[in-house]
């Protein structure tokens, strides 16, 4: 798998994300100013309905943001075209593929589409690619199979794998780990930290498994209670009592020094 530019990341300033709807803003996260380390492995944590699949498809321009900007590089990403960002920014969402005929191949195949010629052809080039990405994400006996009879945990593998086959700098999950037994998380969360840190990929992965995050992730996004986003190392959000005071229920407390979280 090719390194890729250490100078392509992204970064957000001040963006309000969220949606229109009869010419009304509807805002969800508010004044957002971060930037996503190439390199390095960032999970992006917060309760259910914070945002974070919104964020997300604001990152990867397929939704609109109501302020503020978003950087490529040193581009903004309004003035990327959309034909370019598919070789730019690969995103796994949470949403189920509707292909009752594909094969696993022939989805994978899809993740070339950016630079394939005018036919969609594959070229033999792509065909080692994509059978790179198989054996990384190890599902390479699942090659002939049809999407629909793959189970939930199988077709996010072949999602990833399938962003893999893209070869874009930038990689954005949406809870890829949510149908996966506990070793099938780890696994895969070690598979994106190597990634990130042995290809220089800009990986950001929203998920619910916070131990798991604090334990391999570079780098933290937090959407809080207040909907502002909270940035640092997982030590840093630890140690100053974020991750608490965002999770803590009552009866449910966040004990940073065990990771764990401990009924009162």
């Amino acid at each position: 798998m090719k390194k890729t530019d250490s100078l392509t990341t992204l970064r957000l300033q001040n963006v309000t994300t969220g949606y229109r709807l009869k010419g009304h803003k509807i805002p969800v996260g508010t004044d957002y100013t971060a930037t996503l380390p190439a390199g390095r492995l960032t999970c992006l944590l917060g309760v259910n309905g914070s945002g974070k699949s919104t964020l997300l498809r604001s990152l990867s321009k397929s939704q609109n943001i109501l302020e503020g900007e978003i950087f490529i590089g040193n581009r903004n990403i309004t003035s990327v075209p959309y034909s370019e960002i598919g070789k730019l920014i690969g995103i796994v969402l949470t949403e189920r593929v509707d292909s009752p005929n594909m094969t696993v191949y022939e989805l994978l195949s899809l993740g070339r589409a950016p630079y394939s010629n005018f036919w969609g052809s594959v070229s033999d080039e792509d065909r080692i690619i994509i059978k790179e990405a198989m054996q990384i994400i190890g599902i390479g006996e699942l090659a002939d199979r049809k999407v629909c009879s793959l189970s939930d945990g199988e077709r996010q593998k072949v999602m990833i794998a399938k962003t893999i086959a893209q070869q874009t700098p930038v990689i954005l999950l949406d809870e890829p780990t949510a149908f996966l037994d506990y070793p099938s998380r780890l696994e895969l969360m070690m598979l994106m930290r190597k990634l990130a840190h042995e290809n220089n990929k800009t990986i950001l992965l929203s998920t619910h498994d916070i131990p798991l995050a604090m334990q391999l992730s570079d780098y933290l996004w937090l959407v809080d209670k207040d909907r502002k986003l909270v940035t640092g190392t997982p030590d840093e959000l630890g140690t100053r009592g974020d991750i608490g005071n965002s999770f803590n229920r009552d009866g449910v407390t966040y004990n940073h020094s065990t990771n764990t979280f401990i009924k009162k």
